[in-house]
């Protein structure tokens, strides 16, 4: 119930608390202990998040520190001196929550069901955290092996290391050059004194900024904030700021990395302002005119002439001055040489043949679509405050995109002429220069006296409060069938900014007829987008930014599917061009090759790769159907060759023999005209045909020798170990609740049986879970289980592994165990439907098989009524331990691992 606040009330709250500014439905306000609070009230959606930034990063670790901030980070989900365990409590209250770190700040959140009680207990779980972590010894001497295993899963990407490389070449002195994962050797021996004294030094209110966002009551959220936060008392020490300087760079630069791996990758970065300076908004403009894909200037230099498999470019906006780099990436095979050629060719030419109006606009319609989106979202909201906050000042993002807005061409110019200079640039090369041209960064902006009286737009139009239940949701779903058989799941319901998602899948062929097609039906799925009767790949993007609309499509040999993410008023163009990219798509012989020799140096990658190299042969071990099945799995060699044969007219043909919407289904949920949906729906997809049968291919279950295979990666610093066990069970099957039950208290989430043991008892791996998955109307589920792993540790994960399973099936699970496993899954279920994306793809499920969402409610009354000999009877039926394969991959040798 909101309270009504009368004047008194608002005289109360003044007290303690300064109201600082108001910008698009955003307050900041200050408490008398320093700590800023911005509230953002979203009643569209029945969640909240509360999301706590302190101002403390990689910048600020000292010598021997490295990795401290983000050691720090993990350290803060292990308890409190009144909280044993944290992580169950978020769990209990049905939280999707996590924390990350950066350059300029770490940041916890917590995504919650809206009621009083999770709010209230996320602002005192952040006050407890604030002051009273443990940070002891013992729970550092678990959590820095995770940590270092999760250092050592970065360590298996080269080109990730690559950036790190740069990055710490780019800066001689500036803490920007530190990673925040840190160096190993710091990680492996911190103090504990020293850690501690770290926490109490940045973890405080004077140092940090909430932000509540989401369904709440603001005048009750404003006076609980300054009852729990407000009476912790403001410190007497005081934050010495970061005064290290970046000297100006005074000629170009070189890293050279020689590691293990198929792709070779070429990064470029210039040194550039601050994200408060004005030229932050015409740098990211440039930023997206070189390196966007399929527009950008890399893109059509390097990919389009086969020279590359990918480029990028992105601009690192931070609160001191940042950087704006490019990449590459090419085939084992290709010049490496010429990529870097050909790169600062494109790089320079920018300043030789300055950016069109047409290139401007593009990228501008580009990044102003994406922010608008983001705004529609109060929870995405709430996190993004993180790095503007961290930049100096939550306002920062409204000045960003107004400074978007405000680009010209010539601003563009102007930045690529002042900071893309060679002395400026870090690629891998030194070559004296007589007399150098230098490259002079502006200092950091007073940030505050840009952000004075600053009063933004008008705040994005509210929802309605959607009730997520099922029988909510069906009560609301209005279901047709079109002429031609293709099915239609509208919800219409006020949201956020208008926006709407939509989900359109089509089924096709049979197990017969798509035999031997499988790469054919990617291809053709993947080139969907790439180019239509009326519009190129590139007008395609130019529509879709125009619309502020989002739209995936994909295809594999039964099916393809197109995703829709828009706004009301674009809603029918957007589905109108979804129907173009399937139905009238061109396959462009230029785009078919730049695909096929990308999928080919994706699959190049893996074969040297421990978590890829596991899960074929994991899937081929669990999938025993001749070569061509489209249930089969093929080899990365198998994959490589067939991609090489593949034809244009073998992806064209596909299209042609299958494609058509006489099995298909269309689900839309969020703000749009059902009448009018149905009506253009019609239109473009009742007299569309397929041109052949379909049958759904099901998989058949069939009892399978437990294998336990060591695949040997050299040179990777992670690996990977994988348990699987299929079963015949189908998710109408009587025991499917419970052994969906089961699994949540083994392994599907942090509260779960083996993160607990593995990550948390032991310290073996940064992630850990397990997956439980049936089929519908077939026979067929699986049980998996992974972990990531230090190699040396793979053998401990394993034991630790089959003694947690041996206890399940021995022991069954506790009543309070069940009880936590419930609430757990019932409040995912909450926060699951209330997202648009989500449902839509529910819905169009359930279309399929003719479901309503009253199955739903009946697995939830099912799962309800549980009692731990239920759930211990169904596993203990349904799984055999002796039938679990194990497949573990990674540098097993040097490990001396010889099994």
């Amino acid at each position: 119930m909101r309270i009504f606040v009368t004047a008194a009330l608002l005289a109360t709250f003044a007290l303690g608390q300064t109201k600082v500014a108001s910008v698009e439905g955003i307050t900041e306000y200050k408490l008398d202990n320093g700590l800023n609070v911005l509230l953002f009230p979203d009643n569209s959606k029945p969640t909240v998040t509360v999301n706590i930034t302190y101002m403390v990063g990689s910048r600020h670790e000292g010598y021997g520190e490295s990795g401290m901030a983000h050691l720090l980070e993990h350290m803060l989900f292990k308890g409190t001196e009144k909280r044993k365990e944290i992580i169950p409590e978020l769990r209990a209250h049905g939280g999707q929550f996590n924390g990350s770190t950066w350059y300029d700040r770490t940041n916890y959140f917590e995504t919650m069901p809206a009621t009083e009680e999770n709010l209230r207990y996320g602002l005192e779980l952040e006050a407890d955290r604030m002051l009273h972590s443990r940070v002891s010894r013992e729970d550092l001497d678990s959590e820095m092996t995770v940590v270092r295993n999760e250092f050592e899963i970065g360590e298996n990407n080269p080109a990730s290391v690559l950036q790190e490389r740069v990055m710490s070449t780019a800066y001689l002195w500036h803490g920007y050059g530190r990673s925040t994962i840190g160096a190993r050797s710091d990680i492996e021996h911190v103090p504990i004194p020293r850690l501690q004294a770290f926490y109490h030094m940045y973890y405080q209110p004077d140092n940090a900024t909430l932000v509540v966002a989401g369904k709440f009551d603001d005048a009750k959220t404003l006076a609980w904030i300054k009852e729990i936060f407000g009476a912790i008392p403001k410190p007497t020490r005081q934050i010495i700021p970061t005064y290290t300087e970046e000297p100006t760079q005074d000629g170009e630069r070189e890293v050279i990395l020689r590691r293990t791996g198929d792709i070779q990758a070429v990064d470029m970065v210039y040194h550039t302002p601050a994200g408060s300076h004005p030229d932050a908004a015409p740098l990211e403009v440039l930023a997206a005119i070189l390196g966007e894909t399929p527009s950008g200037r890399l893109y059509k230099a390097l990919v389009e002439t086969k020279k590359a498999v990918a480029t990028a470019g992105d601009s690192f906006d931070m609160h001191d001055p940042g950087l704006i780099e490019f990449s590459a990436r090419l085939r084992k095979e290709g010049s490496l040489e010429d990529v870097e050629k050909t790169m600062l060719g494109v790089i320079d030419g920018v300043v030789k043949e300055p950016p069109s109006k047409d290139e401007v606009e593009r990228a501008k319609a580009r990044l102003l679509k994406d922010i608008d989106l983001a705004f529609n979202n109060s929870e995405r909201i709430a996190i993004n405050l993180s790095e503007w906050q961290s930049m100096g000042d939550w306002r920062l993002q409204f000045l960003f995109r107004d400074g978007i807005k405000k680009v010209t061409p010539e601003d563009v110019a102007r930045v690529a002429k002042l900071y893309l200079k060679p002395s400026n640039r870090t690629t891998g090369r030194f070559i004296p220069t007589a007399a150098p041209d230098r490259s002079e960064i502006p200092a950091t902006p007073n940030v505050a006296a840009e952000v004075k009286d600053y009063k933004g737009n008008a705040a994005v139009e509210a929802g309605e409060a959607f009730d997520p239940s099922p029988a909510n949701i069906d009560a609301r779903t209005i279901r047709v069938s079109l002429p031609n058989g293709m099915k239609l799941a509208l919800l219409p319901k006020k949201t956020r900014g208008g926006t709407v998602s939509a989900t359109l899948v089509l089924h096709f062929g049979d197990v017969n007829s798509v035999t031997g097609k499988t790469i054919a039906a990617q291809s053709a799925g993947t080139l969907l987008m790439r180019g239509t009767a009326k519009h190129t790949r590139q007008q395609i993007q130019d529509e879709l930014d125009k619309l502020k609309a989002q739209m995936t499509a994909a295809g594999g040999p039964t099916r393809a599917n197109v995703s829709i993410n828009t706004i009301r008023a674009s809603f029918p163009d957007t589905l109108r061009l979804a129907a173009e990219v399937l139905r009238e798509p061109v396959f462009p012989e230029t785009e078919f090759e730049q695909a096929r020799q990308s999928s080919i140096a994706n699959i190049e990658s893996s074969r040297t790769e421990p978590q890829p190299r596991a899960i074929n042969a994991m899937s081929r071990h669990i999938s025993p159907y001749p070569k061509g099945d489209p249930r089969s799995v093929a080899t990365f060699d198998e994959d490589i060759e067939n991609y090489k044969k593949l034809t244009l007219a073998d992806v064209k043909k596909f299209y042609a023999d299958f494609y058509g919407a006489s099995n298909a289904e269309l689900a839309i949920v969020g703000d749009f005209d059902a009448t009018e949906a149905q009506k253009i729906a019609a239109e473009l997809f009742g007299s569309w045909k397929s041109p052949a049968p379909f049958t759904r291919v099901t998989r058949d279950w069939t009892k399978l020798e437990a294998v336990n295979r060591s695949i040997e990666t050299p040179d990777k610093a992670n690996a990977i170990f994988l348990g699987i066990a299929t079963l015949p069970v189908s998710d109408d099957d009587p025991d499917y609740p419970a052994i969906l039950t089961a699994n949540t208290m083994i392994g599907s989430g942090p509260e779960s049986r083996l993160f607990q043991r593995i990550r948390g008892k032991d310290g073996l791996s940064y992630g850990v879970g397990s997956q439980f998955s049936a089929g519908v109307a077939e026979k067929f589920a699986q049980i998996l289980t992974y972990a990531f792993c230090n190699p040396q540790n793979i053998l401990k994960v394993e034991a630790a592994f089959k003694d947690e399973m041996a206890k399940a099936l021995a022991s069954g699970f506790t009543a309070d165990e069940l009880a936590a496993a419930k609430k757990t899954y019932f409040q995912d279920q909450q926060v699951a439907r209330s997202q648009d994306r989500v449902l839509a793809g529910a819905l169009a499920s359930n279309a399929q098989y003719g479901r309503t969402m009253a199955r739903e409610a009946t697995i939830d009354a099912k799962i309800a009524a549980l009692t731990p000999a239920d759930v211990s009877a169904a596993l203990k039926k349904r799984l055999d331990p002796s039938a679990i394969s194990i497949f573990k991959a990674g540098d097993l040798k040097k490990a001396g691992i010889t099994q």
